[in-house]
């Protein structure tokens, strides 16, 4: 009977040829900007740009540097909203930018934020600018970590940083008022943390904030069939980068793919976020189900034809930060009251 379900092949559902429309069960904003992130073929932009082999480092380095001009030309227009002022220091093996917004409304807590881009992009003035930007949505110090990336740090070298901070914030802050906070594969970095830290005797943070996290990195759930193209901004898998970062280490490692660690009722309460067409939806969802399962605080929120990482500016992304500053109220304490600012 074994050897029969070992052989035995499952039939998939195969899909006619279609268009899906843009919904207008969204925003009229992110209608919009659904509908300018696809071309008149009705392909998304985004999937024309192909990433290079794990191998190919000189590839890696020539997309990072064109990515990188990409951001900062998408920055430049939103930095003069933000007021929180950066310094950089050095605190162990990271780089961090310690954001300080103008109105610091409690000392004593501080948020560790761990930028995305597939491990790959967005360290830099896009780090620098998502600190200030979560330092002045919610009142208090904010530590970017520019972790160290591949090619030519890869895994474990940005979990190594990431650790490193957690560390020195636990001594300097105490645990109960650390949170940290990652979007993408910075969400994977950030509950890889947490695993981390409890298996070297750390306290656990006060609290973990996940948008659209990538943290099974083999790529296993439905959604990478079912959301393949659908996900606007992210329409292809990202097994190269993954297999890049991971240098040869196995990806189902939880320091890798924190999704397959094991969780207890000790670990801290824990927001996901993603989007119904976000191409990590089952990886937010599966997460969530095992977090429930070890009786942890957790919500998850996806929202209507979100793809990975958000519209981008619209009533929808509004919400998303209305509900993180809710959940930590509700679970940090001294944390500030985002809505009497």
């Amino acid at each position: 009977m074994e050897k029969a379900k070992e052989t035995m092949q499952l039939n998939g559902v195969r899909l006619d040829e279609r268009v899906v429309p843009v919904p207008t069960s969204i925003s009229h904003s992110a209608q919009l900007k659904l509908h300018g992130a696809v071309g008149g073929d009705s392909v998304p932009h985004s999937a024309s740009y192909a990433m290079p082999g794990p191998e190919d480092h000189h590839a890696w380095r020539r997309l990072r540097a064109a990515t990188d001009a990409h951001y900062a030309s998408r920055l430049k227009a939103t930095r003069s909203e933000v007021t929180a002022q950066t310094t950089t220091e050095q605190i162990g093996t990271a780089t961090v930018h310690v954001a300080s917004p103008a109105d610091l409304r409690n000392s004593e807590i501080v948020y560790i934020d761990l930028h995305g881009g597939a491990f790959v992009f967005g360290g830099g003035d896009a780090c620098r600018d998502s600190a200030r930007g979560v330092a002045d949505l919610h009142g208090v110090r904010c530590y970017g970590i520019d972790y160290r990336m591949p090619p030519d740090h890869p895994f474990p070298a940005a979990l190594d940083d990431c650790l490193s901070v957690y560390r020195y914030a636990v001594q300097k802050y105490g645990a109960d008022h650390v949170i940290i906070g990652g979007r993408s594969a910075g969400g994977n970095l950030a509950l890889a943390t947490v695993l981390r830290a409890h298996d070297e005797g750390l306290a656990l943070p006060a609290c973990l904030i996940l948008l659209s996290p990538e943290v099974d990195l083999t790529e296993s759930g439905d959604s990478f069939s079912a959301n393949r193209t659908l996900d606007v901004n992210l329409p292809n898998p990202l097994m190269s980068a993954n297999r890049l970062y991971a240098n040869g280490a196995d990806l189902a490692h939880p320091y890798l793919s924190p999704l397959f660690g094991t969780f207890t009722t000790a670990f801290p309460p824990t927001f996901i976020q993603s989007g119904t067409r976000d191409l990590f939806l089952s990886s937010a969802v599966r997460l969530h189900r095992k977090l429930r399962k070890a009786a942890v605080v957790t919500e998850l929120h996806v929202f209507e034809a979100m793809p990975h990482g958000g519209f981008g500016g619209t009533e929808e992304d509004g919400e998303i930060a209305e509900e993180v500053a809710r959940f930590l109220r509700a679970n940090v304490r001294g944390m500030p009251d985002r809505s009497a600012r």
